[in-house]
């Protein structure tokens, strides 16, 4: 996706769709709430950001997002 607002657009005309799978639209309505997180946290940010980068927004505990300092 070009930026966060068009992904956010794409999810929600999925969503409206009839007929969309029950399992796209499990999927869709999750990367919606996470996208939709995301872009409220950072509302300075245009970027689609990556799955890791929504991951670590929600769980920034996780392992896979620690940083560390050399």
């Amino acid at each position: 996706m070009k930026d966060i607002s068009t992904h956010i657009a794409s999810n929600r005309k999925i969503l409206d769709d009839p007929t969309s799978s029950p399992q796209l639209r499990r999927h869709v309505e999750e990367e919606l709430y996470q996208l939709e997180y995301y872009k409220g946290k950072h509302p300075e940010e245009s970027h689609d950001p990556s799955p890791l980068e929504l991951f670590c927004e929600l769980n920034p505990e996780a392992l896979e997002c620690k940083m560390y300092d050399d």
